[in-house]
This record gives C-alpha cells, sequence and structure tokens, in this order.
C-alpha cells in the first residue's frame, strides 16, 4: 500500500491516579498523594531505577499533529504541508480525544511517524482507548505479514525515529531533544513533560497543547533530515518542506505566538539557516 499522507503525532500524559485504589490499596482521595503512590509503586518494581509510570497508567490530555501529502515521483518523495493542530476541544475528555485520533487515523490511513511511538505513544493510546472501549481495527487489520502498522521494522507503515535512529537498540537511544540539538532545530524550550501534570493541574491545557504541537514539529524537521539522509528526499524537496513550515508560522503567528517562539528558537539554534 502506497500512503498519500504523513501523520506525525505526539502526545502528552497525566498519571492515571483513578487507577491507584486498584493496583496497591492506597485509597487516598488526594491526587498528589495518588501520584506519589504511583511512583512508589513503580520504584518498587523496579528496584528503585525509574519511578516512571507504566504505559496503562497515563491518561491522555493532549494529542496533536503534523499531516503532509506525500507526492511521488519515481523513488523519490516530497512531503506538502496540509496542517498542524490538536484534536479535540481545549477542556480535558480523554474519551474523545482518542475517539478522535483513532477515527481520523482509519479515515486517512496515513504514514505515522513519531518519536518513541512505539514504545510510549501508541501503546498508551491503545491501552486508554481499551480502558472507554474504543475500537481501532485499521490498525491490526491493515497490510500484511511484512508490512503493516504492527510490523516493528515496517517504516513505510509507522516510522519510529527513536527506533530508526538507533538501528533499534544496536546504539544509544538518544533523545529528541538531542538529536535537535546537533541538527540546529529548536528542540525544546520553555516547557518539558515533567512540567505537564502541574500545567494540567493550573488548568493550562492550552499551554499543553502548544507544547505538544512543537514535539510534533520537531519531530516532523528530524523525519525531513532522515528522509534526505536515506536519499527518498532531494535537497529540493527538503528545502521546499522547510519552507512550508516557515510559511505556515509566519501565516499563522499572530493567532498562535507559541509558533513564531519556535521559529525565533530555530533561528537562534541554526543561525537562522533554516534551509541547506
Amino acid at each position: 500500500m502506497q500512503h498519500q499522507n504523513l501523520f506525525v503525532f505526539d502526545i502528552e500524559t497525566v498519571p492515571d491516579t483513578d487507577a491507584v485504589p486498584n493496583l496497591t490499596g492506597f485509597d487516598d482521595p488526594g491526587v498528589a498523594e495518588r501520584r506519589e503512590e504511583l511512583e512508589r509503586y513503580h520504584l518498587e518494581k523496579t528496584g528503585g531505577k525509574n519511578a516512571f509510570p507504566r504505559q496503562p497508567f497515563h491518561k491522555v490530555v493532549a494529542i496533536s499533529f503534523l499531516e503532509a501529502e506525500i507526492d511521488r515521483s519515481g523513488d523519490n518523495e516530497a512531503y506538502l504541508l496540509r496542517e498542524l493542530r490538536s484534536g479535540g476541544e481545549a477542556g480535558f475528555n480523554e474519551k474523545q480525544l482518542l475517539q478522535g485520533f483513532f477515527g481520523y487515523f482509519e479515515r486517512l490511513k496515513p504514514r505515522l511517524v513519531s518519536f518513541n511511538g512505539r514504545g510510549f505513544d501508541l501503546p498508551v493510546l491503545k491501552y486508554r482507548a481499551m480502558v472507554h472501549g474504543i475500537s481501532a481495527p485499521w490498525l491490526y487489520g491493515a497490510g500484511d505479514k511484512w508490512n503493516s502498522y504492527t510490523q516493528r521494522y515496517s517504516t513505510d507503515w509507522h516510522c519510529d525515529l527513536l527506533e530508526v535512529l538507533s538501528d533499534h537498540g544496536a546504539s544509544a537511544r538518544v533523545s529528541l531533544n538531542e538529536v535537535c540539538s546537533v541538527m540546529g532545530f529548536p528542540g525544546k524550550f520553555g516547557v518539558s513533560g515533567a512540567d505537564v501534570a502541574g500545567m494540567v493541574d493550573d488548568g493550562k491545557i492550552d499551554d499543553i497543547r502548544h507544547y505538544c504541537e512543537t514535539d510534533v514539529l520537531n519531530t516532523y524537521l528530524v523525519y525531513l533530515r532522515w528522509m534526505l539522509h536515506k536519499g527518498t528526499l532531494l535537497e529540493d524537496g527538503y528545502n521546499a518542506a522547510i519552507a512550508d513550515i516557515v510559511a505556515l508560522i509566519q501565516a499563522e503567528s499572530e493567532d498562535r505566538p507559541y509558533l513564531k517562539d519556535f521559529l525565533d528558537a530555530w533561528g537562534q539554534a541554526s543561525g537562522n539557516n533554516f534551509t541547506l
């Protein structure tokens, strides 16, 4: 199957404190206390190595994505940027977010692009969809044994850049921010994933969505550079895709000032050399 669109995505989450009483029997109603209990549980499970909750114990608070049309010419591709946005309403409703994501995904049937999407984002989305009784048959039924969304090495269906760039663990798995830092992309600025729970507590859902969208842009920038490295994307196509991003930011920066902040950070990181 030749996909007609790229779908670059990222999610933001908070710990699922509702699950704590069933998990450990801890029944204090306080959210902060339950988060501490969830950390205690995971530290115990990992021998004190990692307090980060496992994938089922995350509630999704934001899903952001970039959609681009794939234009083919022989063995080469070019990408035409269509939109960058976050799904759902500004208010937090996890079930609606998940219904929107899987519904849009199955209508579009795109090539997925992520950074650690196979290890974190998609597993979280699957578990949380199961929590809410949401079906996603296309995720499992499309393709064949060797080419599908569930085939780890099928990068034409789901390109997880963390896996690809580390040769599936043969070399060190580095963070998105680390990759961006050496390529002159903005990476993290202003907000990190560790801030999200506090931002939810303060009702700053829009700020979380904006942060998530900048992570999507960073992921897309790394993807473009990797496809150029592969030879699938030619230099002219790469520069055209970069120009599309800059044009989108310039067109929408008045209504979306966080995109202007992203462009400013990109200019600082790259010495204002956006194209090659």
